[in-house]
């Protein structure tokens, strides 16, 4: 299982302790460290639309000039802007086997998912 995110967020930061409390492993995948591929965005877009892997209600987004976000209009340009702003991907990205389980972190669902 890998978990994907960057280390000081804290919705990351509540996922990575919930896994820890329930003694469940994973990698850690750190965006900012490590960066994402093309082949991982893609399987990832062949799972979730963009609009659902681009964080449109975080800090970087509401960041971007207006040309940018206007830019973005799918997977090929979705790709681009995630590749090169890692934190605008929604977080933490919880995979197992190239599938996601779960995108964001919610304690219920982690707890339907991994119990």
């Amino acid at each position: 299982m890998k978990l994907y995110g960057i280390p000081n967020c804290n919705t990351v930061k509540k996922a990575r302790s919930w896994l820890d409390e329930h003694g469940i492993a994973y990698e850690f995948h750190d965006f900012k460290k490590q960066g994402i591929n093309d082949a991982t965005l893609s399987n990832w877009l062949s799972q979730y639309p963009w609009e659902k892997l681009v964080n449109r209600a975080g800090m970087t987004w509401r960041g971007l000039d207006e040309n940018t976000k206007s830019g973005v209009t799918d997977n090929a340009s979705a790709t681009t802007l995630m590749k090169n702003k890692t934190s605008v991907i929604k977080r933490p990205v919880l995979v197992q086997d190239n599938k996601i389980l779960s995108l964001g972190f919610d304690e219920a669902n982690y707890g339907k998912l991994l119990k």
